[in-house]
């Protein structure tokens, strides 16, 4: 549980612009995450998310940088989520777990997939727009070493 709720954490702070603490319990419990907010703070804490000035507001982020844990945190977010993968030419679809899609999608914008052009997210399937088809190649390798 504690996988999935980081993983929908990651997401909501990359879609929405979440300024405080009971902003973002609200949300989780719209997603059906029942959290206090000792949960969230010690959430927010072990994901290393900062606060950042955009457009003289102050929101929370993901700290740029961060350490190898966090690489660590996205991929175990990948792994929890994942279900299979196949290729068409250039084009990589990812199967996830039913609502995971999203916050796997996140993940891989993290991990420094630099093949992947751009991808779109559902919620159990990505589809990635990648620069060749030797890249998907390659790039289904490096994430088969994930899982």
């Amino acid at each position: 549980m504690k996988t999935k709720r980081h993983a929908k954490i990651l997401e909501l702070v990359q879609k929405y612009e979440i300024e405080t603490q009971e902003e973002l319990s609200e949300r989780l419990i719209a997603e059906g995450f029942p959290v206090t907010q000792a949960t969230v703070s010690r959430d927010i804490r072990e994901l290393r998310l900062t606060k950042v000035s955009r457009g003289g507001k102050q929101r929370y982020a993901v700290l740029a940088g961060g350490s190898g844990d966090m690489g660590e945190k996205y991929a175990r977010v990948f792994r929890e989520g994942f279900v299979s993968m196949d290729m068409a030419q250039n084009i990589l679809v990812i199967k996830t777990v039913s609502g995971m899609a999203m916050a796997v999608a996140a993940a891989l914008d993290h991990m420094d997939c630099h093949e992947i052009v751009g991808s779109i997210a559902g919620d159990d399937t990505i589809m990635c727009a990648v620069r060749t088809v030797e890249d998907t190649v390659s790039l289904m390798e490096r994430l088969r070493k994930i899982v």
